[in-house]
Order: C-alpha cells, then structure tokens, then sequence
C-alpha cells in the first residue's frame, strides 16, 4: 500500500525548543516551511489549531494558493462555528487548493482550552457533537438540494450550499483519540485515523480498536491509520542521542526560566485526554521501547500532543517508521524541533529510505500473490 508523510504547516519558527522570533503568523516563514515540505518528498502538512492562534484556514488558502503538490491537512474544532459555515469554508478551500485538503476534525481533549472559546460541554458530549457535525459536513458537500436538520446540537432549515468540493464525492475527513469514545466516533466517520506514537505494540491494539469500531459502526471498510512522531535524527547514532538530550535540556531550561513549552502550563497539570495520559504512563514504564522510540520529550512537556522521538540514524528511524507500517500503519507524521531544518532532514534522508523499503515490500507481495494464484489454477 502507498505510504505518505504529514509535516507541519507552523505559522511561525517557535517550537518547544525555542521561542518564536517574530509574530505569531509570520507570512514569509510560513511560506518557506510549507515549500521546504514540497520541495523534500512531503505529501501534505497539517495547520493546526488553538483557541488563540491565527486561523488555521486562512493560512492554508494562503499556501495552497502559492504552492502546486503540497496537500493540506486543516484541523477543525466543532465548537467555533456552524457546521453550515465551516462546510462552505473547507469546500472554498478544496477549490482554492484545486483538490488538495482534508479535514481533521479535533473534539477538544481538554476543558480549560475549549471554554476559552465558550464551549462548555463534557467530553462525552463534545464526541456526540463531533459525530453530529461531521455527519452534516458531509452530506453538505454531496447534496445538491435543501435539507433540514434538527438534531441534539444542530437545527437548521432549507439549507443547502452553492460551493462544493474539487474531489468527489468529498474531501477526506481525519479524527485521532485514544479513548473508547474517541474509536467509536472516529471507527464511524473517519477516512484516516491518527494515533500518537507509542511502542509496537500498544499501537496495535489501538489500530484493532479502532478496526473493532468501524466493525460496530456498519462500515465494511477501516480508516486509514496514521501515527504522529518527533524524529531527532544525525549521521551517526552517538550524535543522534547527544542532540535528543539537548533536546530535552533546551526544553527544560526553558520551563525554569518560566517560559510556555506546550501552551497548557508547562505540562505542569495532569493531562485529561487520554492521549497525553497514556504517553506519560509509557514514559513512566521506560525511556527507551523497540527500536528507537524514546519518551523523555514527552515526559517533560507532560504528554503534550505529539511528543515521543524516534531517535537514530537516518536508516534507524526509517527502520523504525518501517515497523510500524507492518502493523498497517500508511501515514506518518514528523516534527522535530528546528522545525524547517529538521523538514529538510527528514525529506532528504529518511523518507527515500521508507518509500524505496515500501515499494520493495509492495513489489514482494504482488510477487506472492502471482504466485499463489498460478499455483491454484495449476
């Protein structure tokens, strides 16, 4: 199966390492990163949302409409608009892009974050409005006539757009959680399904709860599945271990002079998604799981989003990305932390590495089963 990679689409070159230069959407940095995306074997970017940063859709109408390949990964909070406003909003953009988005709709894993922007209902309730939600931007974007809805969180009357999406019959949607509430939704709505990045085998139980999901949901197909690492790579693996603890010594000298890492209090509370819970009690069991899979970067931001490394040579971290997708794993998401060197890195040295290695896989496969099959009709 083809295999694809998801950078960052950052507005600015801030990271956990080290604070943003400028402001907070820098058009001419924003620009450059995406390109060095493009330019280096990257399939899309992800531009990613918080209740105070620039508007993840504007910046990437910003890129897409400067750049040809590039793909856009938009991520998307239910709570900050109307199902009938964000459908024409992403529909705009898959014209802007002539074809190139998906949509990565965020439920929102923690309490103090969604009531900066009003929301203040539970996180069983924010899953049942995600599924709502996404249910109405699909079919937005494949009926042509007026429609009603009136639902636990919606209602709306004659309704129906005069903008629709380049790819038919839609835009592919993308979801990620790590709690039952979060496969159920997801196994029912998702075309992808993003997992943060733990050892071997705890990601495969996740990818069988998932597929359990999309079982108990009806579907007859499963999501794709993608799983998101922090790869600190170098020419050799004595000075790929030097760099990761530098890593973590510039992220924690960081937080003793006070500054936000993580833009959820330095990691300091306990997370209350299950993603970052979950991070933190691998981090706890080990530092180091399989190949290269390292946690200190996740135990010090208090498992801030994507934060466990894949730590090595470039061949190691391939190898490693390779484990993963022997468990089904097709998508991968990389960030390090010089995040436009580290793009450039990553595309020049790892990536080939894993596409080559997955073409031969494929090609051996194809391989076996001509042969299986010549041996049944023989």
């Amino acid at each position: 199966m083809p295999v694809e990679f998801l950078g960052i689409a950052a507005t600015n070159d801030g990271s956990e390492t080290t604070p943003r230069s400028g402001a907070s959407f820098d058009k001419e940095y924003t620009l450059r990163l995406a390109r060095a995306h493009e330019d280096h074997g990257w399939d899309r970017v992800l531009f990613a949302y918080g209740s105070g940063s620039p508007d993840p859709a504007q910046a990437a109408a910003y890129v897409a409409s400067r750049l040809d390949r590039l793909q856009i990964l938009l991520a998307h909070r239910p709570n900050v608009s109307c199902p009938t406003f964000a459908a024409k909003t992403f529909a705009t953009l898959d014209r802007i892009s002539d074809g190139r988005l998906t949509v990565h709709f965020i439920t929102g894993g923690n309490d103090h974050e969604q009531r900066r922007e009003g929301d203040t209902l539970t996180k069983d309730e924010r899953y049942a409005r995600t599924r709502e939600y996404i249910r109405i931007v699909k079919k937005i974007w494949t009926t042509r006539e007026p429609f009603d809805h009136e639902g636990e969180y919606y209602r709306f009357h004659d309704f129906v757009s005069d903008v629709f999406p380049v790819q038919q019959p839609r835009p592919n949607v993308s979801f990620g959680g790590s709690s039952p509430a979060a496969y159920a939704a997801g196994g029912a709505e998702a075309d992808i399904y993003c997992l943060w990045g733990e050892p071997l085998a705890k990601t495969a139980e996740q990818i069988e709860a998932v597929k359990a999901a999309a079982k108990a949901a009806g579907r007859t197909d499963v999501p794709r599945i993608q799983v998101a690492f922090r790869p600190i790579i170098a020419p050799t693996e004595e000075l790929a271990w030097e760099k990761a603890h530098r890593t973590v010594d510039a992220i924690k000298a960081r937080k003793a002079r006070g500054e936000s890492v993580t833009g959820r209090h330095n990691g300091r509370a306990r997370p209350e998604n299950t993603g970052s819970q979950r991070l933190i009690a691998i981090a706890e069991a080990g530092e180091r799981h399989d190949r290269a899979l390292w946690t200190p970067t996740a135990a010090v931001t208090g498992g801030a989003g994507n934060s466990n490394a894949l730590v090595g040579t470039p061949e190691t971290v391939a190898q490693a990305l390779l484990d993963y997708y022997d468990l089904g794993v097709d998508i991968f998401s990389a960030r390090g932390y010089d995040l436009l060197d580290d793009a450039i890195d990553f595309g020049r040295y790892v990536i080939p590495i894993v596409r080559e290695e997955v073409a031969k896989r494929d090609a051996e496969r194809a391989a076996r089963g001509t042969r299986n099959l010549a041996a049944v009709n023989g």
